[in-house]
């Protein structure tokens, strides 16, 4: 995989975890080796102004998924192909790491995102099931292999 991240604010975390995390993710779900993902890392305004930008709604969140191709899951025989940009803001996020720590929760939200720009949603129960369970699928086949 061509996974780049770009951390705009400098904030100390574990990159190379990061992109791990995302590749794991991106082969268990079967897209091809040679596809790209960025992985880019903000501050509250940038998220705040993406997030009013592109989702109508305001002040920040704690990740945004931008789909490029259209790729699916186990598509991997369609050839390689850009699955998009996943937007990380760390300062939004350490509000919800109270049961594990922020690197666990932006790990969880990478693997979030990959899930969104593969064409996952949690919208509906059963969408937000199967797509949870997708997630904690990914993270805990990572975490076993580390």
């Amino acid at each position: 995989m061509g996974i780049e991240i770009t951390n705009e604010i400098d904030f100390n975390c574990d990159e190379a975890a990061l992109l791990s995390v995302a590749q794991f993710s991106l082969e268990k779900m079967g897209i091809h080796p040679e596809s790209e993902l960025s992985i880019a890392i903000v501050g509250i305004p940038e998220m705040s102004a993406l997030h009013m930008q592109w989702m109508d709604l305001p002040g920040p969140t704690d990740v945004l998924s931008f789909p490029m191709d259209e790729l699916k899951p186990f598509s991997a025989a369609d050839g390689p192909g850009i699955v998009g940009d996943i937007v990380l803001c760390p300062e939004f996020a350490k509000e919800q790491a109270v049961a594990h720590s922020l690197q666990a929760e932006l790990e969880l939200l990478t693997v979030h995102g990959v899930l969104h720009l593969i064409g996952f949603d949690h919208a509906e129960p059963a969408e937000h099931k199967e797509m949870f369970d997708l997630q904690d699928q990914c993270l805990a086949g990572w975490r076993a292999g580390q």
